[in-house]
């Protein structure tokens, strides 16, 4: 595999002409399959509840707010989740707001549950998750501490967290002055645990949110150096910003078709062996170009469940998702939220690996 300098990267990222046709060029050249995947799942926000206030957050409640989901209970939960046994879903995924438990109201909310904090309601959901239906957990709870991590690995095939950049700078500034959680210290060393720990994972990129195309290659380079020193990153998502009525970023611009092209096209010169994905949802008119760009994966697509991050896009239709594909040549493939390389006792709990096997297939 080709190393790149910091130097090379800047210079692709600011690629004109015929130059950003050779960067596809080369980037394209990496693909080993002409099969595009994705992953049929259920998106279950435990709670919308944040210590951060990004300047770009929809997803983000107060529990003043008449609409806040302090806790999903128990019941709810697994009401959709046999819903979407039903539709075929493979796929749980978990997430909730920031050390939502330093809130009062959910501290109370769990409790009353009979819980002491949000990752022990999370371990017992996965737990019965896998116990209870045909769905494996991939779960992304924020920043967490490694010995969370070593205990949410037992009951998760996944986990996930997006650096977003490695950008001090961005603390200072509308993105993420209020939100001590994008600390990227703090992000690099949750991702870094997790690979000390053998937990495949997920990661990636938010572009636009005023990040110069400098930080963009440090940001790249940080998670090619963890991926290099623990081999766990098993897909890197390129997410573009996207402006939204009420966010204190409502009137910012969203970054170019140029820009986020070659960004991953980047991307994939950087990590040949890991999944690229950009959200098809944020990218309706343009999902395809990313296809010719190196990316190989739509992500999590719900038949049932909103992107309650993006509620204002909807997912594609399957059918739509296998039409966007085919028209130019590729073959869209259903996957499991754990890469295939990853399915071995190396990275996975025993109870993960027999659920694998009772449910999917012999490792």
């Amino acid at each position: 595999m080709r190393e790149y300098s910091k130097d090379e990267i800047l210079s692709l990222l600011n690629a004109k002409g015929r130059d950003i046709l050779s960067l596809l060029s080369s980037a394209e050249s990496l693909r080993s399959t002409d099969k595009i995947t994705y992953s049929k799942n259920v998106f279950l926000p435990l709670t919308d509840i944040c210590r951060n206030e990004c300047g770009y957050c929809t997803f983000k409640k107060t529990p003043e707010d008449k609409n806040a989901r302090i806790l999903m209970n128990e019941d709810k939960i697994f009401n959709i989740l046999r819903e979407a046994d039903k539709y075929g879903c493979k796929e749980a995924l978990f997430t909730f707001g920031e050390h939502a438990d330093e809130t009062k109201e959910v501290k109370t909310a769990l409790e009353d549950a009979g819980f002491h904090n949000m990752v022990d309601y999370l371990y017992f959901i996965c737990d019965e998750t896998l116990n209870t239906t045909g769905l494996l957990p991939h779960s992304n709870p924020g920043v967490l501490k490694k010995k969370e991590l070593k205990m949410l690995k037992e009951v998760n095939v996944s986990m996930g967290l997006m650096l977003e950049t490695t950008s001090k700078r961005l603390m200072n500034t509308i993105a993420h002055e209020k939100s001590p959680g994008k600390d990227p210290d703090l992000r690099i060393k949750t991702i870094e645990d997790a690979g000390k720990l053998k937990i495949p994972f997920t990661t990636g990129l938010l572009i636009g949110i005023g990040e110069t195309i400098e930080e963009r290659a440090e940001s790249l380079l940080e998670i090619k150096r963890l991926n290099d020193k623990y081999g766990h990153i098993q897909e890197i998502i390129i997410q573009n910003f996207k402006p939204k009525a009420g966010i204190p970023m409502e009137l910012w611009k969203e970054p170019s078709l140029m820009e986020m092209v070659k960004i991953v096209a980047v991307t994939r010169l950087l990590f040949p062996d890991a999944g690229v994905q950009v959200p098809p949802n944020l990218n309706k008119q343009n999902a395809q170009v990313f296809l010719l760009a190196g990316a190989d994966d739509w992500g999590g697509i719900s038949p049932i469940t909103k992107d309650y991050v993006n509620p204002e896009a909807p997912w594609p239709e399957l059918e739509d998702l296998k039409i966007m594909t085919e028209q130019i040549g590729f073959i869209l493939e259903e996957r499991l939220p754990v890469y295939e390389k990853f399915i071995s006792p190396q990275f996975l709990s025993d109870k993960i690996i027999n659920k694998l096997e009772t449910n999917f297939f012999n490792i």
